[in-house]
């Protein structure tokens, strides 16, 4: 999994005493091979490349458009989720949450490790021989540092990883990182023993990924997969000047779908096992629109026709609606737009190649997820709502009244065909208090 290192590189890690033998390719149910230069995924003895999607529903979806995996975070529901998955011809990615390495108060605490120690070996005795299981995740972004006061981390996540092996020597193991990260690579190769590849949450970066595969390819060369990939999310995005994302249109988040995995998706690199995208269902983070794929109905977004022609080169007969921008008082959210609290307000959803007659429109008015801890731990339930002030909608228009209290605020329409399909558009506006 990873290249022999230089001998400068080797000899200092042989003197701090944190270096560790590479993981081996193991054989099983499932297992990670090589043939020549390229590895591969065995799944009852053939190749499985993942064409999978992030996230615990919607697996009839799925199935349709040509996926067979999806990835989940944690272990809650999980008999029941892989049940479902089976029934849909849907394997599954089961994720052990853990805390960050950083936090010292839960790794120094030997009764809490014992407890996780304890209730990670259950499920794993419980669920590795469930026919629906691919593989393990152990451990979600939890940042791979090297530092001697992160020992005790080390020490956690290695005795779990050799427990995994040893209860389920039939399913491989497997982390996730934030993006591709040479530091935790390199930590991963010293201070880690047992990993079988490597998983990547990787969003606005992928366009990088390639060539940063082939520069560190000297000291890493091991198998991957890219476990959650989308449209750049909130935080590396465009921002008005009160710190609100400017979300693109579903439309336009599909066209960029498409264009990233095309143009970047390093899918014929001979150590790419496949990639699941973000996110399979219907979420909150920042807006309740951002990364879902799904409205919680189980309406499909464009992004999903997408994915099922990347899936199977072929389009789906029927496709979700087309829209161009969202305009409040004629402007985007480019614009900084500043309305007075309390006044008549019109928006307007501009379609693209359909009337709106054949569609319905659903208009909803929030209070803007904003506030600063959020960035980091972002709600999980949507906003405020102010649907209330919504006025007369009439064809793609709508009126509405601004709310009276000063603040930053979100107008969205959602469209819906009859056929299982929805598009959405949004605009975020800031009401100034007189």
């Amino acid at each position: 999994m990873f290249k022999k290192i230089s001998f400068y590189a080797a000899l200092c890690a042989v003197l701090t005493g944190c270096i560790s033998s590479p993981a081996p390719l193991r054989k099983g149910k499932v297992y990670v091979g090589k043939e020549g230069k390229q590895y591969v995924l065995y799944r009852d003895g053939q190749p499985f490349r993942i064409k999978g999607a992030a996230g615990t529903e919607n697996f009839a979806a799925l199935h349709a458009a040509g996926g067979n995996t999806i990835r989940t975070w944690d272990t809650l529901g999980l008999g029941q989720l892989l049940d479902d998955a089976y029934a849909n011809h849907i394997a599954v990615i089961a994720g052990f949450p853990m805390p960050v390495s950083s936090f010292s108060p839960f790794y120094n605490d030997t009764a809490k490790v014992a407890a996780q120690y304890t209730a990670f070996r259950n499920v794993v005795t419980r669920y590795k021989s469930h026919p629906a299981l691919l593989m393990w995740c152990l451990g979600n972004e939890i940042d791979f540092p090297y530092k001697p006061r992160y020992n005790s981390f080390y020490k956690a996540y290695n005795h779990l990883l050799e427990m995994i092996h040893t209860e389920d020597p039939d399913h491989p193991v497997t982390t996730a990182l934030i993006n591709f990260n040479k530091r935790c690579l390199y930590n991963i190769r010293f201070k880690v023993t047992g990993l079988d590849l490597i998983s990547m949450n990787i969003f606005g970066d992928l366009q990088h990924l390639q060539r940063n595969l082939e520069k560190f390819s000297w000291f890493w060369d091991g198998p991957f997969l890219i476990s959650e990939w989308g449209i750049n999310g909130p935080w590396e995005w465009e921002l008005t000047t009160w710190g609100s994302p400017v979300e693109n249109t579903s439309t336009r988040k599909a066209q960029r779908y498409l264009q990233m995995y095309e143009q970047y998706m390093p899918v014929n690199d001979p150590r790419f096992l496949g990639a699941c995208v973000f996110y399979w269902g219907n979420k909150q983070e920042v807006t309740h629109t951002w990364f879902s794929l799904f409205t919680k109905d189980g309406q499909a977004s464009e992004t999903v026709n997408v994915m099922q022609y990347l899936w199977t080169g072929k389009w789906p007969a029927n496709r979700a609606p087309a829209l161009n921008m969202l305009l409040l008082n004629g402007k985007t959210g480019s614009n900084n737009i500043l309305l007075n609290p309390n006044s008549l307000q019109t928006a307007e959803v501009l379609l693209a190649g359909t009337s709106a007659g054949s569609l319905q429109i659903t208009w909803e008015l929030l209070a803007e997820d904003w506030h600063t801890k959020n960035r980091d731990e972002p709600n999980t339930q949507k906003p405020v709502a102010y649907n209330n002030l919504l006025l007369k909608a009439t064809g793609n228009k709508i009126t509405f009244r601004s709310p009276g209290k000063e603040g930053p605020y979100r107008i969205f329409a959602t469209v819906s065909d009859n056929k299982g399909h929805f598009a959405t558009a949004n605009t975020p506006f800031y009401v100034v208090s007189q």
